[in-house]
């Protein structure tokens, strides 16, 4: 057989395999709305947009001044606005396919008013922001300036993007609070669903490796240092072996610090004002002001290879 002919053989082969409906049914999104399938580029300019609104002067049009601001806020909350009343339209549409098997209904008048709700929360969200950079201000000596901390730290990244999917979560939106989540995941190693509830003043030290469960509840004024996992253990399923959606993840009171590579699983509650160390396993509730550390490491002594 000639090449020609050997490639035109093989690249049919897989077409037709690829085709087939056992091949293909399991990941297939065959949507039975007339709307677009959902954008990940378009999501990604919206994190632009509102990094360039919450941040003014550190991202998107740097130059802006005080008396450009509204100008400047007017003309980026106007794109801000059609591209997320698109999306989310998108996103309801995504839902109805994929959940319901059924038509949209008053997609585009919800898509319109949750957009609308959400931009009214911006000023809400950038508070908590600050606050957060406060926070790392405060407790990381080595960060130079809040500036530095605003434009450079993974943890104000991947707290923009929680902060930003919280409320889009909070509004009903469905799958796009998950996509903005995952995206500062990919690139700083921070996992929080958005369906986590976290107070003001919230710190992130190093982060990489952090992992914030869905019902997890964090106060104001706790500290996280990399490695963190705040899990669930073994939890009840229904009738037909899907998890039951409960309270799964832990809740830390105020003023808590936990330090890197610690482990807390389960709906238990880490009480306000406590420590727990450097990779501590914890499954049970402490009171307030507790202090839980590892054991103090054996010291054992080897002599001419022993024990090695």
């Amino acid at each position: 057989m000639k090449e020609d002919g050997k490639a035109a053989y093989s690249l049919g082969k897989a077409i037709k395999a690829l085709s087939e409906p056992e091949s293909y049914e399991r990941v297939f999104h065959n949507t039975v709305m007339t709307e677009d399938m959902l954008s990940l580029q378009s999501i990604a300019d919206i994190m632009e947009l509102l990094n360039a609104i919450l941040f003014p002067g550190y991202f998107g049009n740097t130059g802006v001044k005080p008396e450009t601001m509204k100008f400047y806020m007017g003309v980026n909350i106007d794109k801000l606005f059609k591209l997320l009343q698109t999306q989310i339209k998108r996103g309801y549409c995504f839902h109805c396919a994929n959940i319901d098997g059924t038509e949209c209904k008053d997609c585009n008048k919800d898509s319109t008013e949750v957009a609308l709700q959400f931009i009214e929360r911006l000023s809400i969200i950038r508070e908590l922001l600050a606050t957060d950079v406060d926070a790392i201000f405060k407790y990381d000596p080595a960060a130079l300036s809040k500036g530095e901390i605003i434009f450079a730290y993974p943890a104000i990244k991947a707290m923009t993007h929680y902060r930003v999917a919280h409320e889009l979560y909070q509004l009903e939106v469905p799958i796009i609070p998950r996509i903005i989540t995952e995206m500062a995941h990919s690139k700083t190693g921070i996992d929080i669903h958005p369906g986590a509830k976290i107070g003001s003043f919230f710190t992130i030290d190093h982060g990489t490796g952090v992992v914030i469960g869905e019902t997890s509840v964090i106060g104001r004024n706790v500290r996280i240092y990399q490695g963190v996992t705040l899990g669930a253990k073994s939890f009840p399923v229904d009738a037909n072996g899907n998890p039951l959606k409960i309270a799964r993840h832990p809740k830390v009171e105020d003023d808590v610090i936990i330090y890197s590579g610690a482990t807390i699983l389960g709906n238990v509650t880490i009480g306000k004002g406590s420590i727990i160390g450097g990779n501590v396993w914890l499954t049970a509730s402490t009171p307030p002001n507790s202090r839980i550390l590892q054991n103090k490491p054996r010291e054992t002594e080897f002599f001419d290879g022993g024990g090695i």
